[in-house]
């Protein structure tokens, strides 16, 4: 049902003033003393790390809470002028439409247009009306060439497209999105962040962001950063001001890298000066001299960030010969989606490999994986050729991790999952219990041991389902996108993890298109795009490398705008001395030592 009328810009549309609420199953308060104003025509973006209330305060918005998730609430909240709890859920979803992390949840129709008219059914709106509604709303969120296609068929990010166009068909004020880029690739993500400024700019939506990605959020304008910690709001200002304050670090959210660049630089940013975004910080001659400098210094001992590198082994952990696979896409119709890859992964490396959506990255991890058959070339498993060997044999020397933890996970609790491989190989009990107190104090998960799997987060079952195969111990480990959704503060900490399993001798592979992860953690990347090698590079240098970045549909970071906005001529330079300072500032006293 469409708004009878709209408020006029600036208009007070949400608002929470002492708003706290304890879920029914719970000992304590999630949110605590909650006062947030969101007038008609702002954009914000929503911070702070796993548990910090986030998707509390969306649901407590969007109506979810009480209609859906039960518990004790105290203090005022209104949705344009109402408050949700004495309102049916339609009506608030009418005024406030809500984008979820997973697209795939959200879609309920066999066709792009099916899926966008489904809340007009719902509403019984004539269906000579719909037509029109459908496509306005298509067009919206750049999607209209689509309408008559599977919305499963779709990229990643054509599928948030149609989420979007979904609750725009309801002509809603407020926009809500939880996550929308954790699972998109660099290039499209931005695409999606330019999709929601126009929604903002050109046709006045109100929208909300939660979001761990924020350098990407940045890169168009927010009027304001909330960020949240506890349950609670700890600030509340605009993006420049929250920046140079330093209190994301200290709540752990990373700031944009040019930012915390700077700061490794010695010469930390000021509000006045625009930090948010690379391109448009006002830089002074002392800072672009403090870089410079800083680029020039020595690394302190054993950070360097190309450090260690293996030697090349008689028998690698993985060789892949002109490999190429093909997938049936219709009756006597097939896809070429790798097309002969050559690539050497040494034992005890730990590299990327980075592309698009559809690149053919996750396929590579099935080929090698062997869970999809090569249509050509050979894989070769330490100096083997591995072409006749089971499912289980290979499971055997690789492990491997995929990008949903819901194709995964099959038992009740987290204990069970996790011991799932080891009791059917017959490990010891003695034995299992040592490895499952090992990941789950790696992976955060130790008080959810006895947890069923349902209560858990998108981020937590994540987590579980890597914890499962870490306790195996494999050879080889294949993770597809291990970060994806992930805040700063568990995204270190289980990539530290990984690097420590990786330097006892575990070689890592990491399918991603986290080009920060690229650089920070891999000793190399493998760019893939359309299925062919485009490069074989260290990390630093392909992502300072505008033409190659632009193939592969990636994006340069903020630390190659710094460096030319300083004239170094040698961009990956200025990312080296990062990664390297990046490293050192999360060395322990005792690994400084």
């Amino acid at each position: 049902m469409a708004s009878a009328s709209r408020s006029s810009r600036g208009d007070p549309l949400i608002e929470l003033s002492g708003y706290s609420f304890q879920y029914r199953a719970q000992s304590a308060p999630t949110l605590h003393d909650i006062d947030l104003l969101v007038r008609r025509g702002e954009k914000i973006a929503i911070v702070g790390a796993s548990g910090s209330g986030k998707s509390t305060l969306i649901s407590a918005i969007n109506g979810l809470i009480p209609h859906h998730h039960r518990g004790t609430a105290h203090g005022t909240l209104r949705v344009l002028g109402k408050d949700p709890a004495q309102v049916q859920l339609v009506e608030t979803a009418s005024a406030v439409g809500t984008v979820l992390q997973d697209s795939n949840s959200q879609f309920v129709g066999l066709t792009v247009a099916e899926d966008i008219a489904f809340s007009l059914e719902n509403q019984q709106v004539p269906h000579g009306e719909m037509p029109a509604r459908i496509t306005r709303a298509a067009e919206l969120a750049g999607i209209d060439d689509h309408l008559t296609q599977s919305p499963h068929d779709l990229s990643g990010g054509q599928k948030q497209r149609v989420a979007i166009a979904g609750v725009l068909v309801d002509d809603v004020e407020v926009l809500l999105l939880d996550e929308p880029l954790a699972n998109l690739d660099p290039a499209t993500g931005r695409a999606t962040v330019q999709l929601l400024d126009a929604l903002h700019r050109d046709h006045d939506r109100t929208i909300l962001i939660v979001e761990h990605r924020l350098e990407e959020v940045l890169h168009h304008d927010v009027d304001r950063i909330v960020l949240m910690d506890e349950g609670r709001i700890v600030a509340d200002a605009a993006p420049d001001e929250i920046i140079a304050s330093g209190l994301l670090e200290q709540h752990g959210i990373r700031p944009p890298l040019h930012v915390a660049a700077l700061r490794y630089a010695g010469t930390p940013v000021q509000a006045r000066q625009r930090p948010s975004r690379s391109m448009d910080i006002a830089l002074t001659p002392q800072q672009i001299e403090a870089v410079r400098a800083w680029v020039g210094s020595p690394a302190s001992e054993g950070t360097e960030a190309d450090a260690g590198l293996p030697a090349p082994s008689p028998a690698p952990a993985l060789e892949l010969s002109s490999v190429r696979s093909e997938l049936l896409v219709g009756p006597a119709r097939t896809a070429l989606v790798l097309d002969g890859i050559d690539a050497r992964v040494e034992q005890g490396e730990m590299i990327g490999v980075l592309g698009s959506n559809g690149a053919g990255k996750s396929t590579l991890a099935r080929v090698i994986c062997g869970f999809e058959k090569a249509t050509g070339g050979t894989v070769r498993i330490g100096g083997v050729d591995a072409s006749g060997w089971s499912l289980a044999e290979r499971g055997e020397r690789v492990g491997f991790v995929l990008q949903e933890p819901g194709q995964m996970l099959s038992q009740p609790r987290v204990i069970d999952e996790i011991t799932l491989g080891l009791r059917v190989r017959g490990i010891a009990e003695e034995e299992r219990e040592q490895r499952l107190a090992s990941v789950l104090e790696v992976c955060g998960l130790r008080p959810f041991r006895s947890w069923p799997l349902s209560a858990l987060s998108h981020g937590q079952k994540k987590r579980v389902s890597i914890a499962s195969v870490l306790a195996l111990e494999p050879e080889v480990l294949l993770l597809d996108e291990p970060t994806a959704g992930q805040d700063f503060a568990h995204y270190t900490e289980f990539m530290e993890f990984l690097r420590q399993v990786n330097g006892s001798g575990t070689t890592v592979v990491l399918i991603t298109h986290d080009m920060h992860l690229a650089l920070e953690y891999t000793d190399r990347v493998l760019v893939l795009s359309g299925g062919m090698l485009l490069a074989d590079a260290d990390p630093a240098v392909v992502l300072t490398d505008p033409e190659l970045t632009r193939r592969a549909d990636l994006v340069t970071t903020g630390l190659y705008d710094l460096a030319r906005r300083c004239g170094i001529t040698d961009p990956h330079a200025l990312v080296h001395r990062f990664v390297a300072a990046d490293r050192q500032s999360r060395r322990t006293p005792e690994e400084s030592r």
